[in-house]
């Protein structure tokens, strides 16, 4: 069995989106495919399928290394730094 990174393990709280919209997206009147949250932050950014890849972006720009999806039904978290992938209930 694969064992779950640092960072992931340490969350104790999953943070969910505010609004269902990519908070920098919004600003430039830009568009999205899919949404994710950080778990350091807070911030609801864009996924990698989208044209500006916001969240990988503030991972790059903060070093906040967890996203969760804010996709309705969807419980994963995604460490950018270990790149690992994890399911909750």
């Amino acid at each position: 069995m694969d064992q779950i990174c640092n960072h992931i393990t340490e969350i104790t709280e999953i943070k969910t989106a505010v609004e269902h919209v990519c908070e920098e997206c919004k600003k430039v009147d830009g568009w999205w495919v899919h949404l994710r949250t950080c778990q350091t932050c807070g911030a609801t950014l864009c996924c990698d399928s989208s044209p500006s890849q916001h969240m990988t972006k503030h991972f790059h720009q903060t070093g906040h290394p967890v996203a969760s999806s804010a996709e309705p039904g969807e419980k994963w978290l995604w460490c950018y730094a270990d790149e690992s992938f994890v399911t909750y209930d």
